[in-house]
């Protein structure tokens, strides 16, 4: 999975989907163990911005469980089945 995959997925969220995906970075409880990252941090960061702390801040690997989680809270299945499905494909991509 690349960074770029991410950003794909954060592109097909809505304005507000996009703010309540933001707004879930700043909650402990669905982040479980992980760091939240501060609001002021999020408030105007744009998607690529929001990709590049999520990395920053969970590494790849950690970023996409994130992404994930989130997305399940946010009701957009359709994402991360695609999400998912193309993790599962880098990752049969790398055994080769």
């Amino acid at each position: 999975m690349r960074p770029e995959e991410l950003l794909n997925t954060l592109e097909d969220l809505t304005d507000d989907e996009f703010e309540g995906f933001k707004w879930h970075l700043q909650q402990g409880e669905v982040l479980a163990s992980r760091p939240t990252i501060k609001k002021s941090r999020l408030q105007t960061a744009k998607r690529r911005d929001t990709v590049d702390l999520m990395v920053h801040t969970y590494t790849l690997p950690g970023a996409v469980e994130v992404t994930r989680k989130v997305l399940e809270r946010i009701c957009r299945n359709d994402l991360l089945q695609s999400l998912s499905a193309s993790s599962e494909q880098q990752g049969t991509n790398e055994h080769v």
